[in-house]
Parts: structure tokens; sequence; C-alpha cells
């Protein structure tokens, strides 16, 4: 009976030690450098190679070139918006936000800026 009243009194400090974990979130390694970014679209497999610097972006998908300008909200988010849209759909600017950081990829959730419909994703940085 002793050993279930000292089990009883650690558990609130496992409880407590638990809460107190925190993502990682570096997120200054991943402002800028060369990405790869996966997605399904229509029932395919697509990959994006993307390029990141201090203000800009530079995306390449499906032997295309699109380049967009970054503005940085804080260190784990930021706004990326097409500098020439082709279509209006594109002049629509993009909220990104950094969730976790692992090694050489990152998590994050991307939306329209205004719109509650968030998507995730994963990306990996290839090359600094």
């Amino acid at each position: 009976m002793n050993s279930i009243y000292r089990l009883l009194i650690f558990i609130p400090f496992f409880v407590l030690l638990e809460s107190c974990y925190a993502p990682e979130q570096n997120c200054q390694d991943f402002q800028q450098g060369v990405f790869e970014f996966e997605a399904l679209v229509e029932g395919e497999l697509k990959k994006t190679r993307f390029v990141r610097k201090k203000d800009i972006e530079i995306e390449y998908y499906e032997g295309k070139a699109d380049t967009a300008s970054i503005r940085w909200i804080n260190d784990c988010e930021y706004i990326l918006k097409n500098i020439n849209p082709e279509n209006r759909d594109a002049k629509n600017a993009m909220h990104f936000k950094i969730l976790t950081t692992k090694n050489n990829q990152y998590t994050f959730e991307y939306s329209l800026v205004g719109s509650d419909n968030k998507q995730k994703g994963t990306a990996y940085k290839v090359e600094e």
C-alpha cells in the first residue's frame, strides 16, 4: 500500500515534466538554402524544389521557375507573394509557419493570407 502512495506523489511531477516539453524550433537554420517538398496533386506525388534567400524564394516545379518575395514576420513565420503572378489566384499571398524542425527537415503549415483553411507539409533542406 505504501508504494501506491509513493507512486501517486510522483504522478503530478511526471505530468508537469511532460507538459514542459516544447518541439524543436531552430527556424533560423531554415530561412535560407535549397529545399525540396513533396505533395499529392490530383493523386500523383509531385516534387517541388525551391531556393530561399533572405527576402526572395525561387520555386522550380515541372520545368518552370516562379519567383516570390518573402516578408518575415518573426523567425518562424513569413508571407510569400508572387512577384510576377500569371493569374488572379497566383496574386494571393501565402502565410507559412514553421512548426517544428529536426536535422535537415521542418514541418510547416500554410494557407492563403486570411484563410482558416490550413494545410501541413514537410520540407527537406538539401543544400545550404
